[in-house]
């Protein structure tokens, strides 16, 4: 069995592994007998075979989603990266979630853990950290990433948490526009998303397939249980400015990601995209953002 780390704050709880991708176990309240369940939690297969896939939510570092067949040119320099998720064809989420955090500093509500990262298929040398605080009616996930290599680094940064989903769960966000995909959920174009495929109008969790990316985010979603009479609004700031959202059929969670860039920015770069959100970081420079979750629940359910 793994080493977990417990948080609390008045009725709030908060499990991390930090030897599972510095992934979150579980999120939940307890509170007036009942208990409330704000992401998904962790499965026993995940607590037996450590499947990130399982978990409540993982960070991204140093690049979300997916990059094609892994393989990209930086500075002049061709890179390809092991598929870290087969059968996928593609790289994945980066190497944070699938590696070992070590704890630095842990108080009975927040927690500080480091992931190192030494070059190899990926060239560059970097650290990311993790910065949770738990406070009785919030979550705080502070993410960095710091280039320590010697050359300049691709990078970007996310956050994928899983929610619990319901029939009757709704996720609304002001956004822009979507990308489009292709058959392997790589992005093809960029459009007005269609109004039953648009957080911003509100959107049916089950009534709606996606795997996309949605640019000129707001910086908030709401995620809403009306028959439970809860929600969580999860708000970020610069640079998580693209919300990826995934409600795939007949499962029993959804994931609205907050992140820095689109998928495959990095060979969208080199094709002459300058809208991706890719940064580059120079040695030493260090790429942060931050995610809270703020859960309220009503008096009643709602009809």
């Amino acid at each position: 069995m793994m080493d977990l780390i417990t948080l609390r704050a008045g009725d709030a709880r908060l499990q991390l592994a930090p030897g599972a991708g510095g992934a979150i176990v579980r999120y939940w309240w307890e509170r007036s007998g009942a208990v409330h369940e704000w992401l998904r939690p962790a499965t026993r297969d995940w607590l037996d075979g450590r499947d990130p896939y399982q978990a409540s939510a993982f960070p991204l570092v140093p690049y979300s989603n997916r990059i094609r067949e892994g393989r990209f040119v930086f500075d002049g320099r061709e890179v390809t990266l092991p598929r870290n998720r087969p059968p996928e064809r593609h790289s994945i989420h980066g190497h944070g979630w699938q590696g070992t955090w070590t704890p630095l500093e842990v108080s009975s509500s927040t927690a500080r853990l480091e992931y190192r990262h030494a070059a190899g298929a990926w060239p560059w040398a970097y650290r990311a950290e993790q910065r949770l605080a738990l406070a009785s009616t919030s979550l705080t996930v502070e993410l960095g990433v710091c280039n320590d290599s010697a050359t300049a680094m691709p990078a970007g940064l996310g956050w994928h948490p899983y929610f619990p989903r319901t029939p009757r769960t709704t996720l609304t966000a002001a956004v822009r526009a979507m990308w489009l995909t292709d058959d392997e959920m790589l992005p093809a174009r960029l459009e007005t998303p269609a109004p039953e495929r648009d957080p911003s109008r509100g959107l049916a969790a089950d009534e709606v397939v996606l795997d996309n990316g949605f640019t000129g985010w707001c910086g908030r979603a709401v995620i809403d249980w009306p028959e439970l009479g809860t929600r969580v609004v999860m708000t970020a700031g610069p640079p998580l400015d693209v919300l990826t959202v995934y409600t795939p059929p007949r499962r029993p969670f959804l994931c609205v990601e907050p992140v820095s860039h689109v998928t495959d920015a990095i060979n969208l770069v080199v094709a002459g995209r300058a809208d991706t959100g890719l940064r580059v970081l120079e040695p030493g420079e260090t790429l942060s953002a931050a995610v809270t979750l703020t859960p309220e629940i009503d008096a009643r359910p709602r009809a």
